[in-house]
């Protein structure tokens, strides 16, 4: 059953509406500070900041595999976090690099030298009391840390396992790795825990199978390592030691019985394993990370590549609406109106979801609206061809409409497959400008599709119910046609 026009009309008018109040700059008509909340986000190119490239440099004897990799990638976001940057990208590029983006950062040297530290994982004694993940503290290693603050982090209980095995041990928290948002408390200066062992002093950590078949983290041990673990964890069956990386808690276990050189951390959610494991791996290997490239830009530069790409782009959007409406004259009004609706829906997705808009993710903004454009020419095309062959008019646009969507379907669907491609090589690749073009692009698309199909046939059947232009000079037909009879759809 075909909704009716009107309905469809109310409906795109109140999606405008809310489209156009979340797309509208600054604070106007702001409802509980939402709109503040969600404000575009814009990149290193846009605002200005730097963008740092770390190359891995293990020791020799040592190679660094992908999962470590990710793991010091997962470090470094978290200390950019602790920075307090406004959307940054941490990525990692091919098998020893990785890419740092800080938008708007204030001290370039000092953010470059905080980024290429190495992590520091420590297992320390928790002085018999359980610290959650997320909390600051000061160790033996790393005493300077953070005394003014600590991060307090909701812990969320989860099953102890006690069995027996190779020395297992059970972890109480179900979220192995230490929450970025954390929220932050101002404590007195805390205790310095002892350090038991440090991340030079772990061989190996990887996926395990428990004694009861469940999935948990197993780690192996260096040389005399093993006694001082033996030493603490037979001193301490049933009381908790925590795992430490650059002074944050990412776990705290229960000691069920005494470890030496190999011990399991049981009770972690299957799907939290793998992220210890990698948080493991990393801290172990103590990868040192070099700055092999360090760009800064100006947020001058910024706002004028943005003043002269929103130049161009209404520039370019007025030539291609006046072409639209010289050559086809009333649905080259239409399709206009559909592009701004068009441009409110995708500006108000980028603040919804939220997207990082850079140069090349403009580019890619402005690159839809052309294929919106295109599809709309592909419908008023066949509808001139229609109204030449002397099909009624309400006919004449239901089977321009008709005919022309296979090929704008698959025209969109093969952009789309192309958009997520790129996007997968950009995030491979660490090149942040080639996944700002592939998101927007393939967001551009997909409201393309849309508006071209949906938002300009139901416009063109409001007109031609309220009332119907019968003088084909007003679809870009230059001579009237002797109607043909009706036929039978």
């Amino acid at each position: 059953m075909r909704i009716p026009p009107w309905v469809s009309l109310l409906l795109i008018l109140l999606l405008t509406a809310a489209a156009g109040w979340v797309a509208l700059p600054g604070d106007t008509l702001d409802v509980g500070g939402w709109k503040a909340d969600h404000p575009i986000q814009q990149g290193l190119d846009l605002q200005g900041g730097v963008q740092v490239t770390l190359e891995a440099r293990p020791p020799a004897g040592q190679s660094v595999d992908s999962g470590t990799l990710e793991g010091t990638r997962n470090t470094i976001e978290r200390r950019v976090n602790a920075l307090g940057v406004s959307e940054p990208v941490v990525q990692t590029r091919g098998n020893n690099q990785i890419i740092v983006e800080l938008p708007g950062v204030e001290n370039p040297d000092e953010a470059v030298e905080v980024v290429r530290e190495t992590a520091l994982l420590e297992i320390i004694d928790p002085q018999g009391q359980y610290l959650p993940a997320g909390t600051r503290v000061r160790t033996t290693l790393n005493p300077g840390g953070d005394q003014e603050t600590a991060t307090a982090a909701t812990p969320v209980a989860g099953s102890p396992v006690a069995s027996p095995g190779a020395s297992p041990v059970a972890s109480p928290a179900a979220s192995p790795v230490a929450t970025p948002e954390a929220s932050e408390t101002p404590v007195a200066a805390g205790p310095i825990y002892t350090t038991i062992i440090s991340g030079s002093d772990l061989k190996d950590a990887y996926r395990a199978t428990g004694p009861l078949g469940e999935q948990v983290v197993a780690f192996e041990l260096n040389g005399s390592a093993a006694d001082k673990m033996f030493e603490f964890t037979s001193q301490n069956i049933g009381r908790p030691m925590s795992i430490v990386i650059d002074g944050i808690v990412i776990s705290s276990p229960s000691v069920n019985s005494a470890i030496s050189s190999e011990g399991q951390i049981e009770g972690i959610p299957a799907n939290e394993v793998d992220s210890l494991v990698v948080q493991l791996k990393a801290g172990s290997l103590a990868v040192p990370l070099e700055v092999v490239q360090s760009r800064t830009v100006g947020p001058t530069l910024g706002q004028d590549s943005i003043d002269k790409s929103l130049m161009a782009g209404l520039i370019g959007l007025g030539i291609v609406g006046l072409f639209m409406i010289f050559y086809y004259r009333l649905p080259g009004i239409i399709s206009v109106l559909a592009l701004l609706i068009y441009t409110l829906l995708v500006l108000a997705l980028f603040k919804i979801i939220p997207v990082t808009l850079t140069l090349a993710g403009i580019a890619g903004f402005i690159l839809s609206i052309g294929m919106a454009v295109d599809a709309n020419v592909l419908i008023f095309s066949r509808l001139k061809e229609e109204l030449r062959l002397g099909r009624p008019i309400n006919y004449a646009i239901e089977d321009g409409f008709r005919h022309a969507w296979p090929s704008i379907r698959d025209s969109n669907i093969a952009s789309m497959i192309t958009a997520a491609i790129l996007y997968w090589f950009g995030q491979y690749s660490g090149a942040s400008i080639v996944t700002g073009f592939a998101l927007t692009l393939f967001i551009g698309v997909a409201v393309s599709m849309f508006t071209a199909y949906t938002v300009t046939r139901t416009f063109l059947r409001v007109i031609l119910g309220a009332r119907p232009v019968h003088d084909l000079w007003w679809y870009g037909v230059n001579h009237n046609v002797e109607p043909a009879p009706a036929a039978a759809d």
